[in-house]
Parts: C-alpha cells; structure tokens; sequence
C-alpha cells in the first residue's frame, strides 16, 4: 500500500555498511537531530512529531538495520552492535553532534553509543525501552526474551502478531497508510529475525548497567506510568543511574509517543531549546 502524499515524511533509502537504510529527512535547520524508529514499528511512528520537531531541528529519521524497512543482518540485532551501525549513520549523513531520539528499542542504542562514544551525542531523549538489571518486562515480552529458539514465531501470521502489539496503542487512532506500514515491515521472515535484538538483553543488559554510570551525556527519560509489556521501573532503574539526566513520567502505556505525542514534543523541543544545556553544562 503506498504511503499517502499527505504525510509530512517522505522516505528515501540510502547504502550505509553495505545495507540498504530507509530515511527520512527535513529541511537543514541549525541544530541536527537522529531519530530511531521503535519496534515493531518504523520511522511512520514520528508523523504526529514530525512538523513541529522540523521548525527546531534539522532532522533525519531511519529505520534501523531489520526494522521498519531497512535491510537488516543478524549480526547487528544487540543494543552494543545497533550502536555502533548508528554511529556508521552519523557519519554518513555528516551530522555534527546531533541530539538522538530512541523510545523502545532506541533506549539500549543510544545508551551503547554515549558510553563508548563521548560527546558524539548532544543529549539523549529515551523511554520506554528494557533496561533493567534483572529484566523487568511483562510476561508476553518475556516469553519471547526467554524462548529457547526462534522456530515457534518463523510459523506464525506476522500481520496478526504486529497488530495484535499495537492494540496497547490506547488512544491514537493509527492512519491506515501508518498501521500498513508497520505491518509490511515485518512480512515473511522480518518479524522472527527482529526478535533477536530483544533476545539478545540477558546478555547484553548487564554489560550496559555497568557502563551507565560513566556516560555524561545528559538523558531526557520519558516513561508511561502503566507499561505493561516494558515496565515502568526501567525508567526509575536508568534515573537512578545515569549521571546526567530528567526523568518524566506521563499518563500513557508502552507506545507513550503515539498516546501522549503532544507531551512528547513538548518535552523534546524544550530538552532541544536549552534543558539539558542548562541542566548539565553540555
């Protein structure tokens, strides 16, 4: 289904480390911004932000390496490696220390590449993503971290798999050409591969909680006070640990940005327009 011409995002794709990387991107404007698409989402999930973060940043949206409908490989799908193909993504788009936006799965990202690349980043908005050391997830997320392979979820109806998680979409109506994206993005074997990246936090988590306390970055935490599938103590669990940031808590469930988009903006544009500046001298 082709995405209407109404949408304020218009999608390109571009090779970045041999993959084939959709992006979209607005018009030059002072400052520059990365945002990372959720899962099981794409880089659509930004349409309700995407006008009013314009008219502050320079930006530039792409779905991740397996996500949305960039090409993935499976060497890439842990928070440690998706940092660093990130890092390959800010330098191919030339951008000079952007802010970075990553709910969900974007929250390990971003993280990974302020610890081992200092200053590369000029703040962090996140929310909403595993972090927690031990996991602190809900039990279908958990059944999918803990399963002892892939194989059960390569059988299944991705569609109906990708629907039936954004049912905790709780009050945004999702377009249709927004919801279809999102579906198509996951067909065939995509949705079983994507699985990787969450399966990958026994491991990688705790390697990450021992970075936290040395990444001076200065993180914007925005978490839905009722998450049920990533629960909101990752938010508190990060709060306590970073040494650097703001932590919001607001009326929402997981997809706090699609539910709560408004709050979301407010808060980005005023992280952008001087909070963490202000706060931590960055």
């Amino acid at each position: 289904m082709a995405i209407k011409s109404a949408s304020p995002i218009k999608t390109q794709t571009r090779k970045i480390d041999g993959l084939s990387i959709r992006y979209a991107e607005s018009a030059p404007r002072g400052v520059s911004a990365i945002l990372l698409s959720p899962w099981p989402e794409s880089l659509y999930t930004f349409e309700q932000m995407w006008s009013r973060l314009a008219e502050h940043a320079h930006l530039v949206a792409i779905d991740l390496p397996g996500f949305g409908h960039s090409e993935g490989r499976t060497d890439l799908f842990t928070p440690s490696a998706m940092g660093e193909f990130v890092v390959q993504v800010i330098n191919s788009f030339g951008l000079t220390r952007p802010h970075a936006v990553g709910p969900d799965i974007g929250t390990g990202t971003l993280l990974s590449v302020a610890a081992k690349h200092p200053g590369l980043l000029r703040g962090i908005v996140l929310g909403n993503g595993t972090a927690a050391v031990p996991i602190q997830i809900g039990s279908v997320l958990k059944d999918v971290v803990f399963a002892p392979s892939l194989d059960p979820f390569r059988n299944i109806d991705t569609r109906q798999a990708v629907n039936s998680v954004l049912q905790f979409v709780e009050r945004y109506r999702l377009p249709d050409h927004v919801r279809e994206d999102f579906l198509s993005s996951y067909e065939g074997d995509r949705f079983a591969e994507s699985l990787r990246f969450v399966r990958s936090y026994p491991t990688e988590l705790p390697i990450l909680a021992k970075l936290l306390p040395t990444i001076q970055t200065p993180v914007q935490i925005i978490t839905g006070d009722h998450d049920i599938g990533v629960l909101p103590v990752n938010g508190d669990y990060l709060h306590e640990r970073l040494p650097h940031n703001k932590f919001d808590k607001i009326d929402a469930g997981h997809f706090a940005w699609a539910d709560a988009a408004d709050k979301w903006v407010e808060l980005i544009i005023a992280w952008w327009e001087g909070g963490a500046e202000q706060l931590y001298g960055s």
